[in-house]
């Protein structure tokens, strides 16, 4: 057995640890970037304090998933301003775009030439400026990953720019940060997690590291994620939320994902849609196929009993079998209403382009089961649909 595991310089998690920022940060440098949302109020204090501390702060928006043109807005700013460190705060997009942004800083060359994909896919030669990343949700755990998604329009696509490297420096998890989530902000986010804890787990580059991270996290997401939709004001849920995040964050940048992500990728650059719903409805209907490939052509797969242990995990029943897990994720789907893929403006035209696009993910190569191109077409057109009807648990 061999693996290798890779995380953040350091992380930091608990009630109020935002507040640890300004004086850590002063240690790393004197201009910082700050990337927040469209909300400038959730960055105040934030600036308040590094300049209380004798720092320049410059403020960088970043109110959608970031797009090449974004970044390169954010590093023109970022070397106009003299910036020597980084710091995003806010949602996956935040916190993606401050990741790409703090390694262009210190780097020669064009973006393009970084991205998987459709670019050069050349990593980094240079260490970023220094990193921090402050998540404010519950869901990408992008706060813990090597890479940076981002969107070419040209190209229609979600790629990655991806360095061990590119690991923030520090990584402050504050469930304080989420607890004014709207409940629809806290579904697609907190489905995002669940997610990418059911993908690692399942990975065919899973390990003991992962493994014990990702059980730990759908432990905590199964126990949390419907009652912080019914009450954001639950702290002890909100954590439990912010700590499954940061596991499948960790978990996700050390193991790989899968065949939810695999499309969510092409999904992402043909759709304005946030990213946490797409995974959300078509997250159990990869379930449901992959369970049915391994079933015919790999029963005694490791993949498939895991698939049952996520049953188990998931509905609190012992004697649970895998297709018991997928009901839990529909039934958590259709409570938080998430829509069919056809309201986002997928329709059966697209799904060829779609699904040529989704065997070529680098996230496909996680997948459990080697899908085919059949197998890739019946996901698709499922998420057209929505969410099957149950009765309530």
């Amino acid at each position: 057995m061999r693996f290798d595991f890779t995380t953040a310089g350091r992380i930091i998690f608990g009630p109020g640890t935002r507040e640890e920022v300004p004086a850590l940060a002063s240690r790393m440098g004197r201009h910082a970037l700050v990337v927040g949302g469209r909300s400038r109020g959730r960055t105040s204090g934030l600036i308040q304090g590094l300049r209380a501390r004798g720092m320049n702060a410059t403020i960088f928006a970043v109110d959608r998933e970031p797009t090449m043109e974004i970044i390169l807005e954010g590093l023109t700013l970022a070397r106009a301003e003299s910036c020597d460190l980084v710091i995003g705060m806010g949602g996956g997009s935040v916190i993606d775009a401050g990741k790409a942004i703090a390694a262009l800083l210190t780097n020669p060359g064009e973006l393009l030439e970084y991205l998987e994909v459709i670019g050069g896919s050349q990593s980094i030669p240079n260490p970023p400026a220094p990193y921090i990343a402050i998540p404010t949700t519950a869901g990408t755990g992008t706060e813990v990953t090597r890479n940076a998604v981002i969107i070419s329009r040209e190209h229609e696509v979600k790629v990655s720019m991806r360095s061990d490297m590119m690991l923030p420096r520090l990584v402050v998890a504050d469930p304080e940060l989420t607890y004014s989530l709207p409940p629809h902000i806290t579904a697609g986010t907190g489905l995002d997690a669940l997610t990418q804890l059911v993908e690692a787990f399942v990975s065919v580059k899973a390990n003991p590291f992962t493994d014990g991270l990702c059980r730990e996290g759908l432990v905590r997401a199964a126990r949390s994620l419907n009652t912080v939709y019914a009450d954001g004001g639950d702290k002890t849920a909100r954590e439990d939320m912010m700590l499954a995040s940061l596991f499948s964050g960790l978990a996700l940048a050390n193991a790989g994902l899968g065949a939810v992500h695999g499309f969510a990728a092409p999904l992402g650059g043909m759709f304005d849609a946030p990213h946490g719903i797409i995974c959300a409805r078509l997250l159990p209907i990869v379930m449901d196929v992959n369970i049915r490939a391994l079933s015919v052509r790999s029963p005694g797969s490791q993949a498939l009993a895991r698939y049952g242990e996520i049953a188990r995990i998931l509905t609190g029943n012992p004697g649970a079998d895998a297709r018991q897990g997928v009901a839990w994720v529909e039934e958590t789907c259709a409570a938080m209403h998430i829509p069919p893929l056809s309201a986002i403006g997928l329709s059966e035209e697209h799904i060829p382009s779609l699904v040529e696009k989704a065997a070529r993910a680098s996230s496909m190569k996680g997948n459990p089961a080697g899908l085919t191109g059949q197998e890739l077409e019946e996901i698709a057109r499922r998420s057209l649909t929505p969410v099957p009807a149950r009765v309530p648990r």
